[in-house]
């Protein structure tokens, strides 16, 4: 999944990147206030991760701009400021969270599923859907109680749509979510890789909806 990372600081910046890739997320990371307002107002992520003191706009006023034009991506606000009264201004103008810094980043990644999961209207990190069961704390999907082995590439695939269960993602979607920026692929690279998903965890859970993309049922019976 793709999330934006604004964040003036390079060493934290680093920091959040490397974190981020190793819990399997699509880390993009822009430091100026005006590059991230643009950013966040004009491309899809699963979530954003913005701190409030940046050169040209601040954080504060980027949020603003984004919930006043509909933008409804789920933000962690991350920042040096530790008054209540900024908190509360952060969550007033539409903050889905607030971690003050010095951060643990196990806590940051705890925070940012539980607002993805929650903007996706989910609750807990654990999800089964007949005999698969998606641990994101474990980074794991298993098949009747038995883990199974997912490259990168694959949970992140797996995840997205299960994560997005009970409505249909294109295969544009998923390319975003799933694929770098700098990452090549062919144009049936998503075609090939749900193939290679459904050999390992079943045919039956990713569904086919053609020319408009792929579907994890809500429920199975």
């Amino acid at each position: 999944m793709r999330v934006l990372v604004v964040e003036d600081d390079s060493r934290i910046a680093s920091e959040l990147g490397r974190g981020l890739g190793e819990a399997g997320y699509l880390a993009e990371i822009v430091g100026d206030g005006e590059e991230a307002w643009f950013r966040g107002d004009t491309e899809d992520y699963a979530a954003i991760i913005l701190d409030l003191g940046l050169p040209g706009l601040d954080g504060l006023t980027i949020l603003k701009r984004w919930r006043d034009n509909g933008r409804l991506t789920p933000v962690l606000i991350l920042t040096a400021r530790g008054s209540w009264a900024e908190r509360v201004d952060g969550i007033d103008a539409g903050a889905d969270d607030y971690l003050p810094k010095p951060f643990q980043m196990q806590e940051l990644l705890a925070r940012l599923r539980s607002i993805v999961r929650r903007s996706a209207g989910h609750a807990s990190s654990v999800v089964s859907i007949g005999e698969v069961t998606l641990d994101e704390r474990q980074m794991q999907v298993s098949v009747g109680g038995k883990p199974v082995s997912l490259s990168p590439l694959e949970y992140r695939l797996a995840s997205y749509l299960v994560l997005h269960r009970g409505r249909v993602v294109s295969q544009y979607e998923l390319a975003e979510n799933i694929y770098g920026q700098d990452d090549a692929h062919d144009s049936n690279a998503i075609e090939v890789l749900v193939g290679r998903v459904r050999r390992k965890i079943g045919v039956d859970l990713i569904e086919t909806r053609r020319g408009f993309g792929y579907i994890v049922a809500d429920e199975r019976p």
